[in-house]
């Protein structure tokens, strides 16, 4: 493999450029010009990630041998279905196998008549009175969720973001029309990534993203403000039997799929009696990727190359590090972010941290925020404690305009996280 094409300008393919380019020589098409992507890849073209013809195109043009698609949308637009026409390996699975993160309707029906296990009771509605009705009429609480894609923004659960009044006044007064309305999980959330090609699955490391806006886990939900990850497969609150029942599901949900190429990511809620599915994603998750490829030994152009040949994927070695992630995100973020302000990052000043840029617009006075996340740090050490301290000393690159979550990968918070996880084992043994 010589020439890859990475699709997506976000923090996620800055991590996935960085971990490609020492093995080929990259390029990346994406609707905005990141400035950490363009000081590694060969060429950057600006154009939309979610017109299948203008990718195409563009990795003719540089003689692409595989690509590598980051965003969900993109997936969802049929760019692997696109590619492939084309001739070009997408590492990325096809649109329609992609409706297990697009379509959370196709997901957890998916998983009912496939016999999946950690799927929640749920049920669907076409519009939203009825589902705003079953909301207001049902006993518990219920995770209520669009169908389609929402960056991460569109949950709202009831009994804990919000009242049944709330959740249904929020339904009837969206955009949307299709609707999942499920139990509410409770306990402890952790992703596990893993790498598909061929009928074989290839994890990662487990990670606990930080999806709430504020310190202490408050606030709405974000895109994710950070996340961490052990010096192991594990999580300090999580066994490695319970990770091994993740992968598990990841597995079966693979053979029922008919020929899934990519990353395939899924949440899972660590409950009172065992792992339950939040939801599947169909590529690598931002800030999850973050975590996972530094610490990655094996080459990621080893993996894409045998899954395009139709090899089996090599065993995948990580170094024993932890690592922690935090997200740099413009002021009012997620429900009023302040867009188009000029914000300095000290790139010096990271240290020994990695810097990872998201979504900044580079224009030639400077760099701007845009409505969503700015720029993160990933720190790495022997501990959680020392990946802390030293994200935390990376953040120093963040100026005026921005704001971040410094608990996460905090002592305290993880510590709460294994009280939790404790409690939630005593409860379901009695």
């Amino acid at each position: 493999m010589e020439t890859a094409l990475v699709v997506g300008g976000g923090g996620r393919e800055h991590a996935i450029v960085r971990a490609l380019a020492p093995d080929c020589t990259v390029y990346v098409c994406a609707s905005n010009r990141n400035p950490g992507v363009a000081q590694l890849a060969a060429g950057v073209e600006t154009l939309s990630e979610t017109d299948p013809t203008a990718v195409a195109d563009y990795a003719e043009t540089v003689g692409a041998d595989v690509a590598v698609i980051g965003p969900e949308s993109a997936l969802a637009a049929g760019v692997a279905d696109t590619l492939e026409d084309r001739g070009v390996f997408a590492f990325g699975p096809s649109a329609e196998n992609a409706r297990l993160e697009t379509d959370k309707a196709f997901q957890r029906q998916f998983m009912r008549e496939n016999d999946i296990l950690g799927c929640p009771a749920f049920e669907t509605f076409a519009d939203a009175d009825s589902a705003a009705d079953y909301v207001e009429s049902t006993e518990g609480d219920v995770a209520v969720k669009p169908t389609g894609l929402t960056g991460g923004k569109g949950v709202r659960v009831t009994g804990d973001q919000v009242t049944a009044e709330e959740a249904a006044d929020y339904i009837r007064t969206s955009d949307w029309d299709d609707w999942v309305i499920e139990d509410r999980l409770v306990g402890e959330e952790f992703t596990v990534q893993a790498f598909v090609a061929n009928g074989e699955v290839r994890p990662t490391p487990a990670v606990q993203d930080h999806k709430r806006a504020y310190e202490g886990d408050e606030g709405p939900n974000t895109g994710g403000m950070g996340s961490y990850t052990d010096g192991s497969l594990t999580l300090p609150f999580l066994t490695r039997e319970e990770y091994d029942d993740a992968v598990a599901i990841l597995e079966a949900t693979v053979d029922a799929l008919d020929g899934y190429t990519g990353v395939l990511y899924g949440q899972f809620m660590l409950t009172s009696v065992g792992i339950f599915v939040i939801e599947f994603n169909a590529r690598f998750g931002d800030p999850e990727a973050m975590n996972t490829l530094p610490a990655l030994e094996t080459p990621l152009a080893d993996v894409i190359r045998t899954a395009r040949d139709g090899d089996s994927l090599p065993d995948l070695k990580f170094a024993t590090l932890a690592t922690v992630c935090k997200y740099a995100v413009p002021a009012g973020y997620p429900t009023a972010p302040e867009g188009g302000v000029r914000i300095e990052v000290d790139e010096e000043s990271v240290g020994e941290a990695l810097l990872y840029y998201a979504s900044v617009e580079n224009r030639p006075d400077g760099l701007y925020t845009t409505t969503s996340r700015s720029f993160a740090v990933v720190g790495r050490g022997d501990t959680i404690a020392a990946a802390e301290a030293e994200a935390e000393d990376g953040l120093t690159a963040m100026g005026d305009g921005l704001r971040a979550r410094h608990d996460v990968g905090s002592e305290a918070l993880v510590e709460r996280r294994v009280n939790h996880a404790s409690d939630l084992r005593a409860a379901g043994s009695e």
